[in-house]
C-alpha cells in the first residue's frame, strides 16, 4: 500500500469517528456548559499520558476564550498540587478507558472536597464515569492505528469535543473578536485584532494643498511627502479629493495638460474615507485591498481630515 494511501486512510478514519461522535452528542455537552460558565472558580483539566497532553491542549484552547483555566497533572496532585484546586472550582477529567491508575486514585479526594467532576471517557461505567457529575463520551469504533491501539482516532475525538466545548463556553459568554485580542497581545494575531487605525494613522507632515494650488506646486508637496499621493482640503480642512500619481500620469497624456492647472481639476474627487480612527487595523487594510488603493484618508463625521494610513504602514507593524 502506497503511503499517500496509508495517510488518506488514517484521515478519513478520524473523520468518521467524529462524524459518528456528531450525530451521537447528548444534553449532556449543555450540563457541562452550564456547570462550567456558573462556576466562581477555574476549570481544572487533569489527564495522564495522551489525554494529559490532549488536556494540557484543552486548558490553553479555554483560557485563550474567555474560560480562566488551567492544566494539572494527577500525580502532580496528589503530591501537593492538589491545593491548586479550590472551592469554586470544576475539574475535566480525561482518561479515554475511564481507568488510568493515577487519575482514578485522585477521583475520592476531589469528592471529598466536594469539587465538580466533568469526566471524558468512552464508557460511562468506568471508575471515571461512575465519579463524574457530567459524562462527556468519547467512545470510538476503530483507533486509526493499524493495530488499532496507539491513541489516534481517540485522542482526536477528545480534542475536538475540548472545542466544541470551548466554542460552546465562547457563544455562551458572548466572547467577541475584542475579548479575544485582549487575550492575545503579541504576535501576528494580536496585531490583527488589537491594533487600531489610530496606533498607526499618520497626523504630522501630511501632504496636503488647497484647492487652489497648481499642479506644479502640488507635485513638489507630492514629492516631499514620499507617498505618491497629496490631499486637497478646503479652508475648514475638509477632504475635497485626492491627487495621486496616477491621475497626474493621466493628466500627462491630455492635450491641454499645464502645470498651470489646478491640482483639484486632475484629482479624484470624493476619495474613500472612513471616519473611525479605531477601527480595526486589519479591517481597514480589508478597505485598502477592497477598493486597489494605497492611502486610506481618516476624517471625523464632517470630512475634516484626521490623518493618513498607507498600506505601507500596515505591512511594517505586520498586519496582514
Amino acid at each position: 500500500m502506497r503511503y499517500v494511501d496509508i495517510a488518506k486512510e488514517v484521515l478519513l478514519t478520524e473523520a468518521n469517528e467524529l462524524t459518528l461522535a456528531a450525530s451521537a452528542i447528548s444534553d449532556e455537552i449543555t450540563k457541562a456548559v452550564e456547570l462550567i460558565s456558573n462556576a466562581t472558580g477555574k476549570l481544572v483539566v487533569i489527564g495522564v499520558g495522551k489525554s494529559g497532553l490532549v488536556g494540557a491542549k484543552m486548558a490553553a484552547t479555554f483560557a485563550s476564550t474567555g474560560t480562566s483555566s488551567f492544566f494539572l497533572h494527577p500525580t502532580e496532585a496528589m503530591h501537593g498540587d492538589l491545593g491548586m484546586i479550590s472551592k469554586g472550582d470544576v475539574v475535566l477529567a480525561i482518561s479515554y478507558s475511564g481507568e488510568s491508575e493515577e487519575l482514578v486514585q485522585l477521583l475520592p479526594h476531589l469528592k471529598r472536597f466536594d469539587i465538580p467532576l466533568v469526566g471524558m471517557a468512552k464508557d460511562k461505567e468506568s471508575t471515571l464515569g461512575r465519579y463524574s457529575d457530567i459524562f462527556l463520551s468519547v467512545n470510538i469504533t476503530k483507533e486509526a492505528c493499524p493495530l488499532n491501539t496507539a491513541p489516534t482516532s481517540s485522542t482526536t475525538l477528545t480534542m475536538a469535543l475540548g472545542d466544541a466545548l470551548a466554542v460552546c463556553l465562547m457563544k455562551h459568554k458572548d466572547f467577541q473578536k475584542e475579548d479575544f485580542a485582549s487575550f492575545h497581545p503579541g504576535g501576528s494575531l494580536g496585531k490583527k485584532l488589537f491594533i487600531k487605525v489610530d496606533d498607526l494613522l499618520r497626523t504630522t507632515n501630511l501632504p496636503i494643498v488647497s484647492r487652489e494650488t497648481t499642479l506644479e506646486n502640488a507635485i513638489v508637496v507630492m514629492s516631499e511627502g514620499r507617498l505618491g499621493n497629496v490631499i486637497i482640503t478646503d479652508d475648514d480642512n475638509k477632504v475635497l479629493g485626492l491627487l495621486s500619481d496616477g491621475d497626474l500620469r493621466r493628466a500627462l497624456m491630455q492635450k491641454d495638460f499645464s502645470l498651470d492647472l489646478k491640482a483639484i481639476d486632475v484629482c479624484t474627487m470624493n476619495p474613500k474615507t472612513i471616519e473611525d480612527k479605531f477601527l480595526l487595523a486589519s479591517d481597514a487594510l480589508t478597505v485598502i485591498e477592497d477598493y486597489k488603493i494605497q492611502l486610506l484618508i481618516v476624517t471625523d463625521t464632517n470630512k475634516k481630515l484626521l490623518g493618513l494610513l498607507h498600506i505601507h504602514d500596515l505591512i511594517e507593524a505586520g498586519i496582514k
